[in-house]
């Protein structure tokens, strides 16, 4: 049976608009226990950060978190996934273009997000990858 990215995908990704603080994107991901979030404008996607963009893009260039905006921080050349997409093209999309994180759209309006993790706990859910996927974090 054919599976499709709806299948697996997180539905109903958190988003927060461009102008978003860093700081406020970082307690959004830690309240949230979520690694990605998706950046848009009204219901147009611009663009994916996440936990390791806010690290690289923005506070290791010694910025103020509450004054420093997710915009410069987030990816904006996307690839992007539909719902009925087959989850074999998920993993060539995300293997052509390293990417561990694909948004996936509806008529261009983002409705979820499929994550590497995803694909590991549908395919190979005793993987070491599938393991991690679903454990708790340490706090």
């Amino acid at each position: 049976m054919t599976q499709h990215v709806r299948d697996i995908m997180t539905a109903d990704p958190v988003t927060v608009e461009p102008q978003t603080s860093v700081a406020q994107v970082a307690r959004i991901m830690r309240d949230e226990d979520i690694g990605a979030v998706l950046v848009t404008e009204g219901d147009t996607l611009r663009g994916l950060v996440t936990d390791r963009d806010l690290v690289i893009r923005s506070i290791s260039e010694g910025g103020d978190p509450e004054q420093t905006t997710v915009a410069g921080a987030c990816s904006e050349d996307l690839f992007t996934l539909e719902p009925d997409e087959e989850l074999d093209h998920a993993v060539q999309l995300m293997r052509e273009h390293a990417v561990r994180r694909v948004p996936v759209v509806d008529h261009g309006h983002p409705v979820g997000i499929v994550s590497l993790g995803d694909l590991a706990m549908e395919r190979d859910p005793e993987s070491a990858l599938g393991d991690i996927s679903v454990a708790r974090p340490n706090t």
